[in-house]
C-alpha cells in the first residue's frame, strides 16, 4: 500500500521493530519489554502525526488510490442494491452510480460518483468526472425517490464535473443547476455524506441535503487547491498554501455551519480499514436519518432552503472566532 511522506518516521520505526523481532527469534533472546516499548512509541507517534495533519495533507489522504469508493460503501452499508442506468435522453454515465437499496430494512435511493480502481475502469468511468447525463440520471433517481417516499442518501467523492467540450455542448452547467434547484425542493429526506473529495458544482449538484456529513479526511470546496493556486498565483505548486486559505477541512466547515458532523476514520485513513470505516458511517446514517425521516415534507423543504440561505452570510463575530 502506498505510504505518505509524513508516515515515514513511523514506518522506519515499525521496520526496526520487525527487524528486532526477527533477530530475537533467530537468537532465542528475550527483548519483549523493549519491543513493547517501541510499539507504544510507534503507536503514539502515529497518533500525533494524524492529529496534526495540514489541510493539504488531508486533501492528499482523500485522494489515496485505495480509499473506499461509492460502490465499496454501497456494499458495506446497504442490502439488495439494484443499480439504475441512463438519463433517458443520451446515455448511461458510469461516473455516477445510483439505484435503490435497503438500509437496515428501510428502502432508500443511493447515488454517488464512482472512480475506477485501475486504468481500464477509470477510462470507462471517466476518472469519476460526471458528464451532464450523469447528473440527469441522478436527478431522475431523486425525483423517483420523491414519488415513492424514499429517503435519498448521496455519497460524494468527486473533484468536479467533467469540463470537456462535449460535456459543455450537452449542457453541463444546466444539468448541475437543475440538480441543485430540484434537490432544494424535493419533498423527501436527503442525507449527503462527503466521503473523499468534494469539489465545486460537481459535488454540490448532489449535495443539497437536509443533513451533511463529512469523513475526517475529506475536503469540500468551491475549487481544488491546485486550481486555486493556479488562478491566484499562476503556480500550482502553491497548492498547500491555497488549501490553508480555502478552509476546506471538516473542522473548518463544521465551524462555518456548512456541515453537521464529522465521521472519524480509522487511524491512518479510511483506506487502511474499509470495514471499520463502513461501520462508522452506518452509525451516523442511522442517527441522522432518524432525525429527518419523519419530518413533514413541507418542513423539510423550508428547513433545507433556510440552511443554504444562511451559508455565506457575513458575520464579524464568527470570522473573529475563526481567526483565533
Amino acid at each position: 500500500m502506498p505510504a505518505f511522506e509524513w508516515e515515514k518516521p513511523v514506518l522506519e520505526l515499525e521496520a526496526r521493530i520487525t527487524e528486532l523481532k526477527q533477530f530475537v527469534h533467530s537468537k532465542e533472546m528475550d527483548f519483549s519489554a523493549e519491543i513493547r516499548s517501541l510499539e507504544r512509541k510507534a503507536s503514539q507517534l502515529r497518533k500525533e502525526i494524524y492529529a496534526n495533519l495540514t489541510p493539504f495533507q488531508r486533501v492528499t489522504m482523500a485522494r489515496h488510490p485505495k480509499r473506499p469508493t461509492t460502490l465499496d460503501y454501497i456494499g458495506l452499508l446497504f442490502d439488495d442494491f439494484t443499480e439504475f442506468h441512463g438519463d433517458r435522453s443520451f446515455r448511461d454515465d458510469q461516473a455516477i452510480v445510483g439505484g435503490i437499496a435497503l438500509f437496515e430494512g428501510q428502502p432508500v435511493t443511493v447515488i454517488g460518483p464512482q472512480k475506477g480502481r485501475d486504468t481500464k475502469e477509470n477510462i470507462a468511468r471517466n476518472f469519476g468526472l460526471p458528464h451532464p447525463e450523469g447528473y440527469r440520471k441522478a436527478l431522475r433517481l431523486m425525483k423517483q425517490a420523491e414519488k415513492f417516499g424514499r429517503p435519498i442518501i448521496t455519497l460524494i467523492d468527486v473533484v468536479g464535473a467533467y469540463p470537456g467540450i462535449e460535456a459543455e455542448e450537452r449542457g453541463q452547467g444546466m444539468a448541475i443547476a437543475q440538480c441543485i434547484e430540484e434537490m432544494s425542493f424535493l419533498k423527501t429526506p436527503i442525507l449527503s455524506i462527503i466521503t473523499g473529495e468534494g469539489g465545486s458544482g460537481g459535488a454540490l449538484a448532489i449535495g443539497v441535503g437536509d443533513r451533511i456529513l463529512m469523513l475526517e479526511n475529506a475536503w469540500y470546496s468551491v475549487i481544488s487547491p491546485e486550481m486555486c493556486a493556479t488562478i491566484l498565483w499562476r503556480d500550482s505548486s502553491r497548492a498547500a498554501e491555497a488549501a490553508e486559505l480555502l478552509r476546506l477541512t471538516p473542522t473548518d466547515l463544521l465551524k462555518f455551519g456548512i456541515i453537521d458532523d464529522v465521521i472519524t476514520e480509522p487511524l491512518g485513513g479510511a483506506h487502511r480499514d474499509h470495514r471499520t470505516t463502513g461501520m462508522q458511517i452506518r452509525s451516523f446514517i442511522r442517527r441522522y436519518l432518524a432525525e429527518i425521516i419523519n419530518r413533514p415534507a413541507d418542513a423539510l423543504v423550508e428547513e433545507r432552503l433556510a440552511r443554504f440561505r444562511r451559508i455565506g452570510k457575513f458575520n464579524e463575530k464568527v470570522l473573529a472566532g475563526l481567526e483565533n
